[in-house]
């Protein structure tokens, strides 16, 4: 266990160097100063740098940025992908340079595949498939896809996670929770977009992307909630076949949604089969609460049949009812054009910090999206962007440091990423107007007495048991005051970091004191000549002096090292 950590830890300080390294490269080398990581920077590049930091030749931020996570493999990407849907938190600027990370890396051998596939199910390749293609249809960071016919001769696909690829991300993550933590630390103004969140947030994530189990059951799902939609068909699971690090589906055959010239030429209708995709999306939102996260083209086919078949099944999320009623309400206000209505249902949506005051910042708010929406407002329903109208939003949430649930914000790409696909294939498809009717039957449910009954008793179900519990709670605390075990606890924000600094100040101060005064005594043994002499220079002197040299030097150099030069 000893040696376990032992390495550990030594891996951990190799992989951070790694990224301090690239991070400094790409000129954030004041930041890696200002959270007090200067020793992990090597001497020589800290004597040569001495405090200032060079000017990096590409002068936008998110572009460093953004190269950097390039430059650190995996899980930086995947950090960046997540930004990137998280403007509310990184700044619209930054998100669309996120944008840019692209996710595929050289593929793996062949050989460790096999291995793999046989590791984790048991038996040899020979007794599953009767033949894997050795040339992958894809590659990417987590892991590598393959064609493959079954025993039975069904074609399948076959996705095998990367081999060390959960280590490494999972020492990434300890090392960004550790970043994370310093950078609130030290840099106050970064709170405001909470690190330690964000890396948590992402940690949740990617952990899920990890286990293939998850995405079969999440593609079990919707193969359940779409199984009597004729135009739907989503790819069965061998759930046999699968286990954390492999994933064996049905093979789809069919041409990308974006395939315009194929399509035509097998005679579907482009406008059927986009109304066909949006309604889809509506269900899984509006009627299912679980709704597929990545709909970019080369993740929705046409079959045969005229279907529209989903594939990868990694990005998925699960909205409840209160939410789904509430986003329905974003949608009737923006359709109304009713500024109030929409203001009131985003904040619900939203997260607004305590220190707010919610009246001041609803008449704000209320200015600031009328003087944004107002020319949108002029068009026609089918002339509305939705990406245009949620970036308009983002600006004005961000201006007041509003957040967003992730659902929401997921909600808002899928839409986005449907418009532009709607409006390169068809732009006469108006995707708010096919929303309406789906906004409307969940705004009618709060018409129907039903809904009014089930609200009712549900908040008697709460109050009955927040009375229960007072007795409970009353006799806790009464049981505590007489044990005199109620205590009060004060704690001041930066007191422990202020003493640990005036600490280290002080006994910086007190050992150059020390060296100065042996520098000297040293120079007095040597004016006095006190003996003994060694060529007319006291013994006593040289050696305080030799001394007081390298107490000196260590002196300097662990203040370069500190990054407080």
């Amino acid at each position: 266990m000893n040696f376990f950590r032992i390495k550990k830890t030594y891996y951990s300080a190799r992989r951070l160097q790694e990224i301090i390294n690239v991070f400094i490269k790409h000129g954030f080398g004041q930041i890696i100063d200002q959270i007090h990581l200067g020793r992990f920077i090597a001497l020589k590049k800290r004597i040569r740098s001495f405090g200032r930091w060079p000017s990096y030749k590409v002068p936008s931020l998110a572009e460093r940025l953004r190269i950097a996570f390039e430059e650190l493999g995996p899980t930086f990407i995947k950090l960046g992908q997540l930004l990137s849907s998280r403007p509310d938190i990184v700044s619209i600027a930054y998100a669309k340079e996120f944008k840019k990370l692209q996710d595929r890396v050289p593929p793996f051998e062949t050989e460790k595949v096999y291995e793999i596939i046989e590791k984790e199910l048991g038996v040899s390749i020979e007794k599953i498939f009767d033949s894997i293609n050795p040339e992958p249809l894809g590659s990417a960071s987590i892991a590598q896809v393959h064609e493959a016919v079954l025993k039975d001769g069904k074609e399948v696909i076959v996705k095998v996670r990367r081999p060390g690829i959960k280590q490494q991300i999972m020492l990434d993550l300890i090392i960004l929770n550790s970043l994370a933590k310093l950078i609130e630390k030290h840099v106050p103004e970064s709170k405001i977009f909470d690190p330690v969140g964000i890396v948590d947030e992402f940690s949740r994530s990617i952990t899920k992307e990890l286990d293939f189990r998850r995405e079969a059951r999440n593609a079990m799902i919707f193969r359940e909630n779409f199984k009597d939609d004729p135009d739907v068909y989503i790819p069965y699971v061998f759930r046999e076949f699968t286990t954390e690090k492999v994933l064996v589906m049905e093979k789809v055959e069919g041409l990308r949604i974006d395939d315009v010239d194929a399509i035509k030429e097998k005679g579907f209708d482009i406008e059927v089969l986009l109304k066909k995709l949006i309604e889809m999306y509506f269900k899984q939102i509006f009627d299912h609460g679980f709704f597929h996260g990545d709909p970019h083209p080369g993740n929705i086919l046409v079959t045969e049949n005229f279907q529209i078949a989903l594939v990868d099944f990694g990005i998925v999320q699960r909205i409840d009812e209160k939410f789904k009623e509430a986003y329905a309400n974003v949608a009737l206000a923006i359709i109304n054009q009713n500024t109030d209505k929409l203001i009131t249902e985003y904040l619900k949506l939203g997260i607004i910090p305590e220190e707010i005051d919610k009246e001041k910042l609803k008449e704000e708010l209320k200015e600031d999206i009328e003087e944004l929406l107002f020319p949108i407002y002029t068009y026609r329903i089918e002339e509305i962007k939705i990406s245009e109208l949620i970036e308009s939003i983002m600006k004005v949430a961000l201006k007041h440091r509003l957040r967003f649930l992730p659902e929401l914000l997921l909600i808002d790409k899928v839409l986005i990423m449907l418009e532009g696909l709607t409006r390169q294939l068809c732009p006469k498809i108006s995707i708010i107007e096919l929303l309406k009717p789906y906004a409307k039957k969940i705004i009618s449910k709060r018409l129907h007495p039903e809904f009014y009954l089930n609200k009712t008793l549900k908040g008697l179900n709460e109050f009955k048991e927040a009375a229960l519990n007072i007795p409970f709670q009353l006799k806790t605390l009464l049981r505590k005051a007489v044990k005199d075990e109620i205590t009060v606890r004060m704690y001041h924000v930066n007191l422990p970091e202020f003493i640990k600094d005036i600490d280290k100040a002080s006994n910086k101060i007190a050992f150059a004191l020390i060296v100065s005064a042996m520098i000297l005594s040293s120079a007095i043994m040597h004016a006095t000549e006190v003996k003994p002499l060694i060529y007319g220079i006291s013994l006593f002197g040289l050696i305080t002096g030799v001394f007081a040299f390298f107490l000196g030097l260590w002196l300097i150099i662990s203040i370069i090292r500190s990054g407080k030069l």
